[in-house]
Parts: structure tokens; C-alpha cells; sequence
């Protein structure tokens, strides 16, 4: 099970442990992770889960789908490094991925 970092607004991180083939945003929700709010519940239908990747991984993680590239668009402060935690599913070659959650959600 690799573990992922996800780094609140506020600079609290979060470590968890997570299945592979879950996506961050489950994750996330099932650990309280303040500020991921997943109003669609991970069907890329709002924009309530926006993560930035940390550089380092922004290529393993690749880069959005169509969809959630349109969906990026009503996000706050979108980024290069803008993804939906919906939309990355988690495998083992993710041990290590940090991301951070925005000052705020849209």
C-alpha cells in the first residue's frame, strides 16, 4: 500500500496509507482531509476536489483528461500542477506523492 502526502491549506500534512486503485479523493474524504470537499462525490462533475501536485510528480502523475481539463476551469487558482483528486488513481509507483490542497475550493 503506498503512501501519499496530501498537505492541507494551512501547512498541516496529511500522511496516509492508501490502496492501490483508489483515487485520492476517496482518500481524502475518508480521512477528513479538510479542504477536499468532493461535493460530486469523484464523478469529475464540479471541481470541489482540486489538488497541485508537487512538481516532482506532475509528469508520473500525467497530465488532466479532457473532461476534467474542462472542469479545471471553474477551479480556483488553477495551476500547472492542477488535477481533480478524483481523477488519480493511486498505484504503487505513487509511494512518495504529495500534493497540496488550495486556499480554497470553488
Amino acid at each position: 500500500m503506498p503512501k501519499i502526502s496530501i498537505i492541507a491549506k494551512d501547512g498541516t500534512p496529511f500522511e496516509l496509507q492508501v490502496e492501490a486503485g483508489s483515487t485520492v479523493m476517496e482518500n481524502a474524504v475518508r480521512n477528513s482531509i479538510p479542504g477536499i470537499v468532493s461535493e460530486c462525490g469523484g464523478a469529475c462533475a464540479c471541481a470541489t476536489c482540486h489538488v497541485y501536485v508537487d512538481e516532482e510528480w506532475i509528469e508520473r502523475v500525467g497530465p488532466p483528461g479532457s473532461i476534467e481539463a474542462d472542469m479545471l476551469e471553474f477551479a480556483y487558482d488553477v495551476r500547472s500542477t492542477s488535477r481533480l483528486s478524483c481523477q488519480i488513481k493511486v498505484s504503487e509507483e505513487h509511494e512518495g506523492l504529495t500534493m497540496h490542497v488550495p486556499e480554497r475550493q470553488s
